[in-house]
């Protein structure tokens, strides 16, 4: 049966039909109205419209950059969406004609790795999604951690330098001041004494500038003490990295995996996880909204 599946980011919407084994067919995109709530709805009916003309697919599940509730019913907050306290599962149900599963955008990349792709067979897992910010999820036994309240497995907020860089989340210090892809390019640009954009950036990676790679291997080696601590707690058997920085690949990857083993410390005589890149690149969290709307609850 094939499901649709919905990624509401803050740059551009995008959507697709995706079949059971995770295949997505008709990939299509509109840029996001981060500012306009309303017209954020309109885009999405519009996206399911255009991908249900032929026949009507009644399972729909969206993902979202943003904080939501434990029941996946409202949006507390977003970081880059004019979302606050916003009942969108409903909002969306109404205009779509049909139920709709809501799940946090990372979560669902996380759940599509799990079940589609770098994590495929193993029973647990931890992803970090490196972008603009640092995203997470965890998965343990066919079950998606949400915690309490709803917003569980924020992992770009762990603390890696007390009293460090003041993060947008109130605190100081975290892994995503100083581990993101917002993170890499100022680095590098301190570095390399002008300012820089991203494509430029992984642009000098690729001609192999000593500065840029200097900056990347900072990113790495806190990626891998953060890891660290995460193991140690989770005892996951892979770690997927994922997020738009993650195209350097072994760049990223390699000093990653060198941090993780110099911080992994005592535990040393415990397996180690596998430390991956993700496989299914900028469709993951479709292919995650659609699997988690056609499997039900997995929390």
């Amino acid at each position: 049966m094939e499901a649709i599946g919905i990624d509401i980011g803050g740059t551009k919407i995008a959507a697709g039909r995706v079949d059971p084994s995770g295949g997505v067919q008709d990939l299509i995109s509109r840029p996001t109205p981060r500012d306009q709530p309303e017209a954020i709805i309109s885009t999405v009916a519009e996206l399911v419209l255009e991908l249900d003309q032929h026949e009507v697919i009644e399972t729909v599940g969206v993902a979202v950059a943003a904080f939501l509730d434990r029941d996946r019913d409202r949006v507390y907050l977003s970081p880059n969406i004019a979302w606050s306290d916003f009942p969108l599962r409903e909002r969306l149900e109404t205009a779509l004609s049909r139920p709709v599963a809501l799940e946090n955008d990372a979560n669902a990349a996380g759940w599509a790795e799990y079940r589609h792709g770098a994590a495929r067979g193993a029973q647990s897992m931890v992803m970090l999604t490196i972008g603009t910010g640092v995203g997470g999820a965890i998965i343990d036994r066919g079950s998606l951690l949400i915690g309490g309240y709803g917003v569980g497995a924020e992992l770009g907020h762990i603390v890696v330098e007390p009293s460090g860089r003041a993060c947008g989340c109130g605190a100081k210090g975290c892994l995503e001041q100083y581990a993101s892809g917002t993170a890499l390019v100022r680095d590098a640009g301190t570095l390399l004494s002008r300012d820089v954009s991203g494509a430029e950036l992984m642009a000098l990676l690729k001609e192999g500038n000593s500065l840029a790679h200097q900056a990347l291997e900072g990113v790495g080696d806190y990626l891998g003490r953060g890891i660290a601590s995460l193991v140690a707690v989770l005892d996951p058997e892979v770690i997927v990295i994922g997020g738009g920085v993650a195209a350097a690949k072994e760049l990223l990857l390699a000093p990653i995996r060198a941090s993780f083993d110099r911080n992994y410390g005592p535990f040393g005589k415990r397996p180690s996880p596998r430390i991956t890149g993700a496989a299914l690149g900028n469709t993951a969290g479709v292919v995650g909204a659609a699997e988690i709307a056609r499997s039900g609850a997995i929390h």
